[in-house]
Formats: structure tokens, sequence, C-alpha cells
């Protein structure tokens, strides 16, 4: 499979970033923490030069926590604060609070010694499709203060957040880039849903995820279908098809349908606490 997606309407986006990063004091970038690296968008360290940083491993209850450790200490060797997080449940967000205050530390000094009191750490909201930043600021905020959705592309323009007297975000529609250097990084992204179904063909989607499951993981998607295992990726999608009766008229497997469940699982946690991507300190 071949990775290439870059929507004009991404442009637009990255276009709004640059012009409003100097209104920010902080960057906070949500990451999936089952594959860390790839779904950070590399643009994003050139708009955040000179900004304060927070990387916040979100769906964090979907990734092993053993790789959560590591890769929240991989990012704070790099200069970051990194922060465990699952928007969807409100997890992590009194650590988050906790660490916008520390992040703008200097920034609040600063304020002081010049006779600004009060005024609220602005922070910026940034990561790629799908990863939660709606969700995350709805859990801050404690009420349904953003749209939200579980596909990218949701969040169409920026939309300003106070959430008290300290801090205001700013939420960002979620970007990509416009080429993947490694196909691998495009595969992470569709197996996640941070690329538009759509776009994809399922069947060789969820066959690659087959793959990639067999090698790391062998034996789950035995035990979560009831299925016997094989060499053949397909021909193990064919046994989840007729383990959850994906049957179209006259009896036939229908694979696609099982592909769809497949990745669906994966994406909402039912196969189990899943990392993608290993840290490698």
């Amino acid at each position: 499979m071949y990775f290439q997606w870059y929507p004009g309407h991404m442009t637009k986006a990255k276009r709004m970033m640059q012009e409003n990063i100097k209104l920010v004091d902080l960057v906070i970038e949500l990451v999936d923490a089952r594959i860390p690296l790839s779904s950070r968008n590399p643009d994003i360290d050139g708009l955040s030069r000179n900004k304060a940083r927070v990387v916040l491993l979100n769906k964090s209850d979907l990734a092993q926590e053993r790789w959560n450790d590591a890769w929240c200490g991989y990012f704070e060797e790099k200069g970051f604060l990194a922060v465990k997080v699952n928007s969807k449940k409100g997890s992590g967000m009194k650590a988050l609070q906790n660490v916008i205050g520390e992040a703008c530390k200097e920034k609040t000094l600063r304020d002081r010694k010049r006779g600004i009191l009060n005024r609220p750490v602005r922070a910026m909201v940034v990561g790629i499709p799908n990863v939660g930043k709606s969700t995350l600021i709805n859990a801050l905020a404690g009420k349904a203060c953003t749209k939200t959705g579980n596909k990218p592309g949701v969040t169409k323009g920026k939309q300003w957040i106070r959430l008290n007297r300290q801090v205001e975000l700013l939420d960002t529609p979620g970007i990509l880039w416009p080429k993947f250097e490694d196909q691998r990084v495009g595969l992470y992204l569709a197996f996640i849903g941070s690329i538009k179904d759509e776009i994809l063909n399922t069947e060789e989607l969820a066959t690659a995820f087959i793959e990639l499951m067999c090698a790391e993981y062998p034996g789950v998607l035995d035990e979560k279908y009831k299925i016997n295992g094989s060499d053949d990726s397909y021909r193990i999608l064919e046994a989840i098809a007729e383990s959850r009766h994906c049957l179209v008229r006259g009896n036939e497997l229908d694979v696609d349908k099982a592909a769809a469940l497949l990745l669906d699982d994966f994406r909402n946690g039912r196969l189990g606490r899943i990392t993608l991507e290993k840290c490698e300190i």
C-alpha cells in the first residue's frame, strides 16, 4: 500500500498555525501512545521553536504501560515535559494542569516582574487528525466546549477555549505532512484511523495489520476470534469473517466487513493493550 494524502485544507490549517503560534506561550502536542513517533507531525517542531513544549501520550490506556513509561522518558530526554493521558475517560487531566503551570513557570515570573498579574497562559493544542485534541479540551474544561468526533477532520478552524483564569487553549485542526518518507508511518497512521478509511483498501490494510500482530503479538487474534493460527494473513482474515459470521448473500464470506471489524476492534482497545512502536532507549 502507498500512502500519499495531503488535502488542501491541511495547507490552510498549517498556515493558520504559523500565523497564531506567536500568540501562545505553550504548545501542547498530542501523540497516540500506540505509535508515539509515527503520530508526530515533524513540521510541529519547526513551528514551535522557542516555545515551551508538552507532549501528551493520549489513549495511553490502549497501549502497554511499560512502553508508555519508556516513551515518557524518551520525550523528557528530548527536553519536553511528557504526560500519559486518556482524554476520553479524563485520566491524567490533573497531572496535565500541573505540567502546564510548570512549563510556563518562567513566563509567569517574567510577567510578575513586569507588573503583569493574572494574565492567563495561552496554549496551542496540536496533533495529527483523530488523535483526540477536541476530546482532551472537553475533558479539561469539563463540558463539551468543542465539537468532537471519532473520525479525522472534525475540527475545521481555530477555536479559543478559556479553561479557567489561568489557562486559555487554542484548538487547531489536525494536520498530516505532505509526504511520508517511510511508508510504515503511513501504515501505522492508517491502522489508528488518522487517514480516512474511505481512501484506503480496508482488506489490504487488515492483512497488513494481521501480519504485524502475528509477529509482535502472537496468539492474540487466535484467542480473540476463537480461530486457529495460520501463516497466511488472508486466511486469518477469512477465519475472522467466518468466526464473526460476516457473510454476504449466498453465505459467502464478507472479508471486507471482517477487515473493518478487526480494525475497529484494534482502534477501540478490544484486542487488549497494544503498542505498535516500541521505544529503543
